[in-house]
């Protein structure tokens, strides 16, 4: 898919940090994007930053955990710019306390942020994306959901490996739809939230959650993310990237399941 005069909806925009990279490639290669998040002055910012650069951006807000207000931003792209042709499912994360000995409410919240959030972006935005011939959608996962290993956040490492299964199991919409579904699982990205947890650590600590001296630029991710709507042969591919080397795709065929 031509990048160039798409319409792109990025969730969790507004950060300065992966969703907005992402924001700001696509800006770039002369998408249109509608740049979600719930920090209102953030969201702003990647849309300045964009528009910096020559390319066409607006803010919507909108929390990723209700369904309603996932339709209403998928509506907005349409009735801001004509339609939608790409989706980012970038919003994420887990806020402590972890499961189980955060309340239920605390913990669904981040089940429904990081796996319920991003099915109904997907659903509601297959109806648009037909209407345009096609589309192309991009999950940010991550290598907490990849392994057997405990985890710290249970129910984030849980959603996440659930984004990534999805996404092979989305691998025939590339046929049905013209939609291809794609996912990327990224290990430690040097926001500036990651950065300055990785400088609170101790020496040990850092040992012992494997920080490497060396981590990933959300930049990085945003050009794979790019390149990958843009490649019309890769559809339900599951891209783990782990810090220091380079993204590496596990096909359809490669994950177990029936």
């Amino acid at each position: 898919m031509e990048i160039e005069g798409r319409v792109a909806l990025v969730t969790g925009a507004g950060a300065g940090g992966t969703g907005r990279a992402i924001a700001c490639e696509l800006g770039r290669r002369r998408a249109v994007v509608a740049v979600n998040d719930l920090d209102e002055a953030g969201g702003e910012e990647t849309v300045r930053r964009i528009a910096s650069e020559g390319g066409r951006a607006a803010f919507m807000p909108a929390d990723v955990t209700n369904e309603e207000e996932i339709r209403a931003a998928i509506a907005f792209a349409e009735d801001t710019f004509g339609g939608l042709d790409i989706l980012v499912n970038n919003a994420g994360g887990t806020p402590r306390p972890h499961f189980p000995d955060a309340p239920t409410e605390h913990w669904s919240r981040t089940l429904d942020l990081n796996l319920r959030g991003p099915m109904l972006a997907i659903q509601h935005a297959l109806p648009p994306m037909r209407r345009r011939g096609g589309g192309a959608v991009i999950n940010i996962s991550s290598v907490a959901g990849i392994g057997w290993k405990p985890h710290s956040s249970p129910e984030y490492a849980a959603a996440k490996a659930g984004l990534a299964r999805l996404t092979a199991t989305l691998a025939p919409l590339a046929d049905r739809d013209g939609v291809r579904v794609n996912c990327i699982v990224p290990n430690w990205i040097g926001t500036d939230d990651v950065l300055a947890e990785i400088d609170a650590m101790t020496p040990q600590e850092r040992a012992d959650e494997g920080v490497p001296d060396e981590v990933t630029r959300p930049e990085q991710i945003a050009l794979l993310a790019a390149d990958l709507i843009e490649d019309e042969s890769v559809a339900g591919r599951v891209y783990v990237w782990w810090t220091g080397g380079e993204p590496s795709p596990v096909s359809v065929e490669d994950l177990p399941g029936d």
